[in-house]
């Protein structure tokens, strides 16, 4: 997910994204721990998405 389109989305809606990337990482961390998690580079790419929600709404509540 590319930051441009993070933009775009508004306030809300990249709450509810953030909230299933959340979901998404803890899933993924309960299958590392279970040794059932084949791609760990996943783990990655969720957290840097997390990252790049937090960084989008924290913009938007600067400009506000």
């Amino acid at each position: 997910m590319k930051a441009s389109e993070l933009q775009a989305k508004g306030a809300e809606e990249l709450r509810k994204e953030l909230e299933s990337l959340l979901k998404a990482q803890f899933s993924l961390r309960m299958q590392k721990a279970t040794q059932q998690l084949t791609n760990t580079s996943q783990l990655r790419k969720v957290r840097r998405d997390i990252a790049r929600v937090r960084t989008v709404l924290a913009e938007k509540a600067i400009s506000k």
